[in-house]
């Protein structure tokens, strides 16, 4: 992720005002697609969109106040699972907006929503499966966000969220299966 696109993110969004008290709020960021963007195609490099991702979840963590106790707490946000589907290509210099937020969560992870938006409609849209690492190991999200004054139950999961983390979790069950077998 870029230094020169995550500072100016963090910056609104430690300015702006503050949003309700809920981590189901979505962060929008108003983006534009630079020439470092693109691949030889001419449009936005599929890899590119992931870091936009990333910035949209920075946004939304402080402005939904989650920044302090990760501070605070020295906790990691990380990423542990994404899928993207694309529907549009970006070209160059054109405005989207990135829309993420949270969609549910259980014991271990967040998942998240995020949408790439142009005049022409959806673009891209992405799942995140995502945690907060402490200390002492992952932070389950309703205390990640107690910790930062909201305390809310998690939205029920939508079934092809359901079916995305079932089959994220045989895949991953497959490949360590197969990685202890080769060793």
């Amino acid at each position: 992720m870029s230094a020169l696109r995550l500072l100016p993110v963090v910056v609104r969004a430690l300015l702006a005002p503050a949003s309700p008290p809920t981590a189901l709020t979505a962060s929008v960021l108003r983006l534009r697609v630079l020439p470092s963007d693109l691949d030889t195609n001419m449009h936005m490099n599929n890899g590119r969109y992931l870091s936009m991702m990333d910035l949209g979840r920075f946004d939304l963590l402080v402005r939904a106040g989650l920044h302090r106790p990760l501070l605070r707490l020295r906790w990691t946000p990380l990423v542990g699972s994404a899928t993207i589907r694309f529907r549009r290509s970006l070209r160059p210099f054109q405005r989207y907006d990135l829309r993420t937020r949270v969609l549910c969560w259980d014991d271990k992870w967040f998942i998240f929503e995020q949408k790439f938006e142009s005049e022409g409609g959806l673009s891209a849209l992405g799942l995140v499966r995502a945690l907060f690492r402490g200390r002492n190991g992952n932070v389950p999200p309703a205390e990640a966000l107690r910790a930062g004054g909201i305390d809310i139950a998690s939205p029920p999961f939508p079934d092809y969220v359901r079916a995305w983390t079932q089959s994220d979790d045989e895949a991953t069950a497959a490949a360590l299966e197969q990685a202890a077998a080769s060793t």
